[in-house]
């Protein structure tokens, strides 16, 4: 007779749903696991084995065999103990076996039995209820689990509590989710003195996640501004919220459990590897495009990452997903995020500075920033020189609109956005828009119309510019609360596509 439980696989941010086969047989007495396990899946037997004689449960002098099916798909992960565990005690006859058929399992076993956290519980709970079946797991994955009001969630302490509550003994109570966090925004737009225009393309930036290119000398507030956009940008809705916490539950990222309204940002340093960028290593965990999706990923000393880094960024920009491919699998992660990148204009820093330049000023200006590819620069929308900040003006006090002002004109030109692209469920943002419907939403008077056209005939405008210098000024025209496109938003879309850093 075979007992069997349920477990899942993930496959990127998707979990699929294993079963978890055990036979009993006559034989040699034996433990063997089959069904592509990884070295973690492997050890289980042993752990499984020593959590059971913890409970004072001895294994049947049997032939144990449990296949773990599909047997094709890769199981990677010590979460599959559990189910592990459950399959073999219905097996011999501990728990009843319709009780566990009806749940999924994920969690890992300590020696004394009891349930260590793992990660993933949210999307296995994801797949639990498209299966309609419960979830089982660890205490500490019960709170981040629970969020999925669609699967009832139960978080057993230790494996002994997991047995009383399936015999019916001491049945628990099912977990509850955790607390919603709200990341604090200490940092304030007015603290940033001058770069007005900068100001400008971070709150446009923000309003229609357009990628943003900043360009100056060293000190002159580039990075206090790349840390910004969390304190203006919306809450996430819960769709996003649901999309970001699915891959920061893979990640190990969900603190006691809590999800966050607040997005996402993401700094990683210029040395960070292609698998640490991207995605991949062991199990082709999701990388820092990912982990930003839906919010920020700030990139400071731009030019000064790996090529190959860089030039790995232009699909995942255009196509909002990244696939991180292995001999035997092929992995799918969402990353639909706002691109900051900040850069010095040469290797000193300092080639608008006649006193300050290096020697090899202004051939070195070209070969830095040469460093960034010219598809690469093509596709950011906006770009823009930040100069620097007088001694002078560090003494004056704080002009310009605070962060909670501009964040309320961030909140309602993405609410007009989500009406407007209410009927095209794929499309958030401006950004996102193309083909018709972005002629539809974008296309300018006529004055802005002959500007546009006059521009990029005089700078060979490529047809990826044009179309970005639509949807920015589509931003810009939500922003100034105009139902079309005019020419002065037109007009300010080109400023920012023309700087003379576009090189």
């Amino acid at each position: 007779m075979v007992s069997q439980s349920y477990t899942v696989a993930f496959e990127g941010v998707e979990a699929r749903l294993v079963e978890v086969q055990c036979a009993l047989s006559e034989g040699m007495p034996g433990f063997a696991v089959v069904g592509l396990p990884d070295k973690a899946v492997s050890e289980a037997r042993e752990r499984v084995r020593a959590a059971l004689g913890a409970l004072g449960i001895a294994l049947p002098m049997q032939k144990i065999t449990v296949n773990l099916s599909p047997a094709d798909l890769p199981k990677e992960g010590s979460h599959f103990d559990l189910p592990i565990a459950l399959a073999l005690l219905g097996a011999i006859g501990v728990v009843p076996r319709d009780r566990i058929e009806a749940l999924v399992a994920v969690g890992e076993l300590s020696l004394d039995g009891r349930l260590l956290p793992v990660t993933g519980a949210l999307p296995a709970a994801m797949a639990a209820a498209a299966q309609d079946k419960g979830l089982i797991c660890p205490k500490g994955s019960g709170a981040e689990a629970a969020w999925v009001g669609a699967a009832e969630v139960t978080a057993p302490e230790t494996l002994g509590a997991a047995i009383d509550h399936l015999s019916g003994r001491l049945p628990l109570e099912p977990a509850r989710p955790g607390l919603v966090r709200d990341a604090p925004h200490p940092r304030d737009l007015r603290d940033v003195k001058g770069q007005e225009r900068a100001k400008r393309a971070l709150e446009i930036a923000a309003a229609g996640r357009h990628h943003l290119m900043m360009i100056g000398t060293p000190g002159s507030g580039k990075s206090m501004l790349a840390a910004r956009p969390p304190s203006i940008l919306p809450e996430m809705r819960p769709e996003e919220m649901l999309e970001t916490s699915m891959i920061q539950s893979l990640s190990g990222l969900l603190a006691e459990g809590g999800i966050s309204r607040t997005r996402p940002f993401r700094e990683p340093h210029h040395t960070a590897s292609m698998a640490a960028m991207i995605g991949g290593g062991r199990g082709a965990r999701p990388g820092e495009v990912s982990l930003a999706h839906n919010g920020v990923l700030f990139m400071d000393e731009f030019p000064e990452f790996p090529r190959a880094v860089l030039e790995t960024l232009r699909q995942p920009i255009e196509t909002g997903e990244v696939v991180v491919s292995r001999a035997n699998a092929h992995t799918r992660y969402p990353c639909r995020f706002l691109l900051i990148a900040a850069a010095n204009p040469c290797k000193c820093g300092y080639l608008g500075d006649a006193e300050r330049a290096c020697a090899r000023a202004p051939g070195c200006g070209d070969d830095y920033l040469g460093r960034i590819s010219g598809p690469l620069m093509d596709r950011f929308d906006l770009r823009i020189e930040v100069p620097p900040v007088r001694y002078a003006d560090l003494d004056l006090p704080a002009s310009g609109d605070s962060s909670a002002e501009v964040a309320a004109r961030v909140a309602e030109a993405r609410e007009r956005q989500a009406q407007r692209f209410a009927d095209h469920p794929a499309i958030r943002v401006n950004a996102e828009a193309e083909g018709q419907l972005l002629e539809d939403i974008a296309t300018p008077d006529a004055q802005g119309r002959d500007l546009l056209a006059r521009m990029a005939e005089r700078v060979g405008l490529s047809a990826r510019g044009y179309h970005r210098v639509l949807r920015v000024a589509r931003t810009i025209a939500d922003l100034d609360h105009a139902e079309h496109v005019r020419h002065p938003h037109i007009a300010e879309a080109l400023s920012y596509r023309l700087s003379a850093v576009a090189g």
